[in-house]
């Protein structure tokens, strides 16, 4: 007997399947998804994410889209905030080891996760958890019972880990400890040093650390406490996924299906996106923001963009390119609909359609923009409480920064409130003449704000970032 609360197979799989990196196993998949319709019982879909920053970009919403799309059709999404794994730290792509966080720093970035996560997924349908709920409660026996689970040899397999291992040991030698030396005295001989007399080292951090070799094993009890049925994830996260496939199988489950999602490339169109790369769109920038970065991608990357953060199909996707190949639309209005239609996925369609008509009043027609985001200012005895104001309202808020309550470079302001990449970035980009403040360029990287004085000041970034700067004094 169907259930007809569920689309038809094939027109799920369809729908799941647009810009999919690979399902593993296909066949398994649409096993689940037939059963589902069977026995009308929802599939349970998870995607775990380490809260190991305040903020997410646009890269991050591609496998969050993926989860929508999975309750979109009435199976159940889980969300799982990793506050214990974030503390471990994922070796994923890790050329050395990750510092650890401390709970309070978890804590922070997972409150504000949620917020941001629930502009994509819908609150009310979404099973979120945390994996301390079971991860922080193990003893010592079962996490020697999970090791026990999975060869060693397997787990060296691993691309990144090998890497790191033929780095470290590679013409190298590990630095012994001073106790380690001295417990070798009355022993056998302490290793000789190349004949030059300097041995090269192994930088502790470079090396693997035992740690790291358990997350995915430790992850993998995520998937056997969620019971899950299919696991997303991006395609660097492919060796952890079917680690925890396996090990579902190992506890007595089925083994989950596995679908993994491409990298978005970031703004500058070689490299993921990365907030340290400086390559990013965030989703809690402002409307104009979002807008100017997303016109800035280079045009062959508008249509994976078109694939991954919007919710036209194939077929749509490819009659608008088609369009544009054969001339009927500009490269450049195309990009425009692109990004209004993320920038209303995130702040509404009135907004989306300010922040268009204000990139064509500053960079087509060259005019000053009608509207800016305002970046104020208020000095306290301990810190600067800094807030993003748009259209009057609230963005969002930075705590304490470790910035001077006094007096601060502008290379320093401008990199602290992550209009600029860095502070040598910055010193750079004033030095070329890309700041203005109130239309007069600065080249002065040592000049500083005041933070003594009100004041409010109208600053350009760069060629297309314009923000109004207020300072409000007690």
């Amino acid at each position: 007997m169907t259930n007809s609360t569920f689309k038809p197979v094939a027109e799920q799989l369809a729908y799941l399947k647009k810009g999919v990196a690979e399902i593993i196993p296909e066949a398994e998949l649409k096993a689940k998804l037939d059963n589902s319709v069977k026995t009308g019982k929802p599939l349970r879909v998870y995607l775990g994410v380490d809260p190991t920053a305040p903020d997410l970009h646009l890269g991050h919403t591609v496998v969050l889209r993926k989860l929508k799309h999975f309750q979109d059709l009435g199976h159940t999404a889980i969300f799982l905030i990793g506050d214990f794994s974030a503390m471990i730290g994922d070796p994923t792509g890790q050329s050395e080891t990750r510092p650890p966080l401390t709970r309070e720093q978890v804590g922070a970035n997972a409150e504000t996760y949620l917020e941001q996560v629930f502009k994509i997924l819908d609150r009310d349908k979404t099973e979120v958890r945390y994996n301390s709920e079971w991860l922080a409660k193990l003893t010592s026996y079962e996490i020697i019972r999970l090791t026990a689970k999975y060869p060693l040899a397997r787990m060296l397999e691993r691309e990144d880990f090998r890497a790191r291992l033929a780095g470290g040991w590679k013409g190298q030698l590990f630095q012994p400890s001073e106790e380690t030396l001295r417990s070798r005295e009355g022993h056998e001989p302490a290793p000789t040093l190349p004949s030059s007399g300097k041995a090269s080292l192994a930088k502790r951090p470079s090396s693997m650390a035992i740690h790291e070799l358990l997350y995915p094993l430790l992850t993998a009890l995520d998937a056997v406490e969620l019971k899950s049925d299919v696991e997303l994830g991006a395609t660097e996260q492919k060796f952890n996924l079917l680690v925890h496939r396996e090990i579902q199988r190992e506890y007595g489950l089925p083994g989950q299906a596995v679908l993994t999602m491409p990298i978005l490339v970031g703004l500058d169109g070689q490299r993921k996106m990365s907030k340290s790369l400086g390559n990013y769109i965030g989703i809690t920038e402002p409307p104009q923001e979002m807008f100017g970065k997303m016109m800035s991608i280079p045009d062959e990357l508008m249509w994976s963009y078109y694939e991954l953060v919007t919710d036209r199909t194939p077929q749509e996707i490819a009659a608008l390119k088609q369009e544009v190949t054969g001339g009927k639309l500009h490269p450049m209005d195309a990009k425009m609909r692109l990004a209004q239609e993320v920038v209303t996925g995130f702040h509404g369609a009135d907004a989306a359609r300010k922040a268009a008509e204000n990139f064509q009043h500053v960079f087509r027609d060259r005019q000053a923009p009608t509207s800016m985001s305002e970046i104020v200012i208020k000095p306290n005895p301990t810190h600067l409480a800094i807030e993003f104001l748009f259209d009057g309202r609230r963005v969002r808020a930075m705590g304490p920064t470790g910035l001077s309550t006094r007096q601060e470079k502008w290379s320093r302001l401008l990199s602290t409130l992550e209009l600029v990449p860095s502070t040598s970035e910055a010193e750079r980009l004033i030095k070329q003449g890309g700041f203005e403040i109130d239309g007069k360029t600065l080249q002065d990287p040592t000049s500083k704000l005041d933070f003594t004085k009100p004041s409010s000041q109208e600053i350009r970034v760069g060629k297309k970032s314009f923000f109004r700067i207020t300072v409000v004094c007690p």
